[in-house]
């Protein structure tokens, strides 16, 4: 190997057997070549035979695998830190030890640095085992990108390949102060020093496993080691940058990801007691740090998350304790509350009439087709008919508003939906619809899911197929709802008509949708004059016309 390989690969490592071999597998393995690259693994007091392993595979690949042993520090920033004090490689990538490179992956990741200057370059995840990686930032491969906007800043752990010189310059290293991570303020500011952050996306290069009995140091994380990660890493990034657009997005981030996080079935599984002082730290953390900033970012939050904190800062653990309960019970959203042309979602602690300050946190901003269609749910379908004469599609639908309900109506509509709609579309401000065809009922469900919305139609005596579809005004803008049948039984096919009868059969398509068809029950017999003219040449017809 040459005096200074290209990348060292630094490996912190405690009790990850038998994951670890798979690691190292992967290293050892790489296209890069051992002449091109040097391993320096760190054990951290290991108790399960990984110490033996990396000893192994030292002897196994000497002179390209170094093994150093220590104390149990508590944590992978000391055996990070004593890695870097060995590297001697132009790249540093940080690797987890129960993780795992594709084959190709330091080579392209160097190459890509060489070629651009990079001095930092992230290389596209995979996660394994329900471990959750960043997606946006991999969307292609670029050669430079910005921190905000690309989802860099969500991609934050250091399993990234980091110029060395840009490390040292700057004396960069983990916090061993802090108990979990570690890698984020690190990275983020090797971003802020960066001249060139590049990402390799047309190949899977890191493998991101989460271990099956969940011993991943982050996902043992109590609460307060997540709000002094978060303290850290604001007055780390308030030095480098200050306030500005960076700080903003930053502590969104930590809203969204991090702090939310403590906020999730990890705060049910607490005692009452310990709920409380979670609250109580957690406001006062936001206090110091959100307290003007909320108000402007707030409006980029999901509903949830926002009343999470709004909660929060009001100090209200028993509401903030049901919202959580009902955000992560799964099943059907709350419903939206319409009210003239804004909307709110119907979470714990809402009080129609409020003033606008206590209903912002509660307000949905932009489309919320999702939310409409999957708590839209047909409840009966019949025909309805009077005097044996005229027919009518009589169905009860449950929509998932309450509040100003008049627009909610039912509507036979031809032809087909785009195929990029799955579930329902908000149209566009020009679409033109037909006035509303029959009679309507809007009634509040009785366990206050939404509004049931009764429609009786008049079905046309023509041969036409149309699809049932629920249209109702949300925010200023109207929403069409393709009802599912969800497995209801439909009615038998319905003959009705006197001089041509007609069949009325109402079917289910491909996804699930009611679609109603109309037809003669048979087609009426031609006259004579017209099977006469059938049989003639076209320029004949004109002649007897």
């Amino acid at each position: 190997m040459s005096d200074r390989p290209d990348v060292t690969v630094v490996v912190a490592v405690y009790n990850t057997m038998p994951a670890l071999t798979e690691c190292l597998d992967s290293l050892v393995g790489q296209t890069i070549g051992h002449d091109r690259m040097e391993i320096i693994a760190v054990d951290d007091g290991s108790t399960d035979g990984s110490g033996a392993e990396l000893d192994r595979y030292a002897v196994l690949h000497p002179g390209t695998v170094k093994v150093l042993h220590q104390a149990n520090s508590g944590g992978p920033a000391a055996p990070s830190n004593r890695a870097l004090d060995q590297a001697s490689g132009r790249y540093v990538f940080f690797v987890g030890s129960d993780d795992y490179l594709g084959r190709e992956a330091l080579e392209r990741l160097v190459a890509m640095a060489d070629r651009n200057e990079s001095d930092v370059v992230l290389g596209r995840m995979v996660a394994v085992g329900d471990r959750s990686v960043p997606h946006a930032v991999f969307r292609s491969t670029k050669d430079k990108i910005e921190l905000v906007g690309s989802g860099a800043l969500y991609a934050i752990s250091n399993t990234k390949l980091y110029r060395r010189a840009l490390i040292e310059k700057h004396g960069m290293r983990f916090s061993e102060a802090l108990p979990v991570s570690s890698d984020m303020p690190f990275t983020l500011e090797a971003y802020v020093h960066a001249a060139t952050v590049s990402v390799v996306a047309d190949y899977d290069c890191y493998y991101a496993v989460r271990r099956p009995d969940d011993s991943n140091i982050t996902y043992r994380a109590r609460f307060e080691d997540r709000l002094q990660v978060c303290r850290y890493v604001l007055d780390l990034l308030d030095r480098l940058v200050g306030p500005g657009e960076l700080y903003d997005e930053f502590a969104l981030r930590l809203l969204k990801v991090d702090l939310a996080w403590i906020f999730g079935e990890n705060y049910l599984s607490m005692d009452p007691v310990r709920r409380e002082t979670c609250v109580l730290a957690t406001a006062d953390f936001l206090e110091e740090y959100y307290k003007a900033l909320f108000v402007r970012i707030q409006d980029r939050v999901a509903v949830p998350q926002r009343l999470r904190f709004h909660w929060i800062f009001q100090r209200d653990s028993r509401t903030l304790t049901e919202l959580v309960r009902v955000d992560t019970a799964g099943g059907a959203l709350p419903p939206t509350f319409l009210d003239g042309d804004r909307a709110y979602a119907l979470y714990p602690g809402f009080r129609a009439g409020a003033d606008e300050a206590a209903l912002r946190a509660f307000r949905l901003l932009g489309p919320i087709t999702g939310r409409l269609a999957g708590g839209t749910r047909l409840l009966a379908a019949e025909w309805e008919q009077r005097d044996g004469k005229d027919l009518y599609l009589a169905v009860r639908v449950l929509v998932p508003v309450l509040g100003d309900t008049d627009s909610a109506v039912t509507r036979l509509r031809s032809g087909a939906l785009p195929k990029s709609v799955e579930n329902s579309r908000r149209l566009p401000p020009e679409a033109k619809l037909p006035p509303p065809v029959g009679e309507f009922v809007r009634t509040s469900a009785p366990d206050a899911t939404g509004t049931v919305l009764t429609a009786r139609i008049p079905l046309p005596p023509v041969r036409t197929k149309l699809g049932a579809r629920v249209y109702v005004d949300v925010a200023g803008s109207t929403y069409e709802i393709p009802i599912r049948t969800r497995g209801l039984p439909m009615p038998l096919a319905r003959r009705w008509g006197d001089t041509v009868p007609y069949r009325a059969s109402a079917n289910v398509n491909s996804k699930g949708r009611l679609v109603i068809t109309t037809a003669p029950l048979w087609e009426p017999k031609p006259s004579f004059r017209t099977r006469v003219r059938s049989l003639l040449p076209r320029f004949k017809r004109k002649v007897i016309r």
